[in-house]
Formats: structure tokens, sequence, C-alpha cells
């Protein structure tokens, strides 16, 4: 795990690519995943956030989780729209767990103002919403009918978020 680095942005957007392809992978469909969107959000949250990738043994990115500021005053600490994508033959490996917990740990070592972290789910995905509550993430609220799911019909769009522990605080 590790930094994520404007040279990654092909790398990225490979992978983004190829989770893209699975019903459900990412919120943004196949034709959504360009190099501009991949280059724009790294830009955001090298500059203003965090983005780290999971590199192989190979060297190859099989992982990447980012999140940012909005940029307003109001929610300097808050890192919003975090977005996790790991490889669809990498899946089920461990590497999201180790992607998300290397994330928190920045936070919690190197982002003392950060204080809350927040993540958007489909109602549909309930394994993915386990493993963010297993990761201290909690269901703080319902978006209903906001997400056009896979099959064909809306559903809700849970809404998630960590709090920065007391005892982690300075």
């Amino acid at each position: 795990m590790r930094r994520s680095k404007l040279e990654d942005a092909d790398a990225i957007y490979g992978l983004y690519v190829e989770t893209a392809a699975v019903p459900g992978g990412l919120a943004r469909c196949r034709d959504e995943i360009t190099p501009t969107y991949i280059h724009t959000f790294l830009r955001r949250c090298i500059g203003d956030g965090l983005s780290l990738v999971a590199v192989d043994d190979g060297g190859r990115v099989v992982g990447e989780v980012h999140a940012s500021r909005c940029g307003l005053k109001v929610f300097g600490h808050v890192l919003t729209d975090l977005t996790i994508s790991v490889h669809p033959a990498c899946q089920s490996h461990g590497w999201g767990r180790q992607l998300f917990e290397r994330f928190i740990e920045v936070v919690t070592e190197e982002m003392p103002e950060i204080r809350r972290i927040e993540l958007s789910a489909r109602e549909s995905n309930t394994r993915a919403i386990r493993f963010y509550e297993s990761l201290g993430f909690v269901a703080e609220g319902r978006l209903r009918g906001r997400v056009y799911g896979v099959g064909g019909r809306y559903e809700d769009d849970i809404q998630m978020g960590w709090l920065r522990s007391p005892a982690s605080e300075s």
C-alpha cells in the first residue's frame, strides 16, 4: 500500500475499467470511466484528500481508494465521496481490507484535522455494508430511491460515516 501518484493514472484507469465491467462493481458505468475522470479525482485527492493504491508483487495496481474534502471550510474536517476499487480477480483476497485499514491509519496518524470520513453504498450491496461496518463505519441515513440499481430498479443509497475516536485525537 502506498500513496497514489499522478504517474499511476493509467494503471488506475485500467483498474476502474475492469471493475466497472462487473455489474455493481462501481457506481460509475464503464462509459463514465475516462482518463479525465481519473486525472481529476487523482489531482483533487493528492492535493486535498487522500488516495492510496495497492500494488501486487508484480508491480500491478490491483486496488485504489480515495476521498477528498469538498472545499468548504465548514466541512474541512471531512473526507467525502470515498470510492474504492479492487480488481475483480483480486476481490475476496484481503486487498480491500488492507487498503481501507491503511487509509484509516493514514488519516488517524497523519491527518489530525480529519475527524470524519463519508461514503455511500447501494442497499443491495449488503456485503459491502457489512464490510464497512467492520471497519468502524456506521449507517447514518438512507436516501430513498436514489440509485438506479443493477437489476433495473431504483434502490436506496445508504449513507455511512466513520468518526475519529476520542482516543486518537490530538
